[in-house]
């Protein structure tokens, strides 16, 4: 699918379910399904710096995943790749042990990008079952978050997905242009400490962006983790079927 097209599509269905993510936060509040417990006390975040986890959705490509694992390497970032079974399979498989390998969290975006929502449990099983079992066998572990495609959930993505669902609070909607100025001057302008930002590895000017972006962000103190070394530094304790997009409400 060429970019205009892919655009398109993100932005009618992305549109109509970012209503649906729900928050996360640390202790002592306890998540319930990712909304706070009643009565519990809000955390405010700090004015500058902290923590902030980078997050790729679509890939591995072969040409801009490279450039991007490299930009990284050089800034000693880890960040977490939402993946599709599909690009895996078809000859990516060294570049996901290179992210495995570099200290990067891996995750599941299905198998074809599709969205999960009304799917029964056979359909669920081959886009989410089957790239959790090509990973498993390529890495050797399984603990692979999903992120699904366009944020969609409901009741049978919570109760098949087998894992945290992983959301996101910052999205520069990077596939919606090809000027890595702009994606990089949105997440700079909106980056607070505890957020979960959203990119796509599959554009030139998305890889571009990110590495602007997190070149500007450590100059005011942030740092960039993974998200489970994100939620775990809030003391969030993951739980599957459970939905998160930053470490704060």
């Amino acid at each position: 699918m060429g970019k205009k097209g892919r655009r398109l599509g993100w932005g009618l269905l992305a549109a109509g379910m970012l209503c649906l993510i729900a928050l996360a936060r640390p202790e002592p509040a306890v998540p319930v399904d990712g909304v706070l417990a009643e009565g519990a006390e809000e955390t405010a975040r700090p004015a500058q710096g902290g923590l902030l986890a980078l997050t790729f959705d679509d890939g591995p490509r072969r040409s801009t995943t490279t450039a991007l694992l490299d930009g990284l390497a050089e800034r000693g970032v880890h960040a977490t790749f939402f993946l599709v079974g599909g690009r895996v399979e078809n000859g990516m498989g060294d570049l996901v042990e290179r992210m495995d390998r570099e200290g990067h969290q891996i995750g599941i975006h299905t198998y074809d990008h599709v969205a999960l929502t009304g799917l029964n449990r056979a359909d669920f099983d081959a886009q989410v079952g089957r790239t959790r079992r090509l990973l498993t066998g390529l890495l050797g572990h399984d603990s692979f978050a999903l992120r699904p495609p366009y944020g969609a959930i409901d009741a049978g993505v919570r109760a098949n997905a087998g894992s945290p669902l992983i959301l996101w609070s910052v999205d520069p909607e990077d596939w919606d242009t090809d000027d890595p100025q702009k994606v990089a001057e949105h997440i700079v302008s909106h980056a607070q400490d505890g957020d979960i930002i959203l990119l796509h590895d599959i554009f030139p000017s998305s890889v571009e962006a990110a590495l602007l972006a997190v070149d500007r962000l450590h100059q005011r103190g942030f740092y960039f983790v993974t998200v489970d070394e994100l939620l775990s530094a809030r003391h969030i304790q993951q739980e599957n079927g459970v939905s998160y997009r930053c470490a704060y409400p």
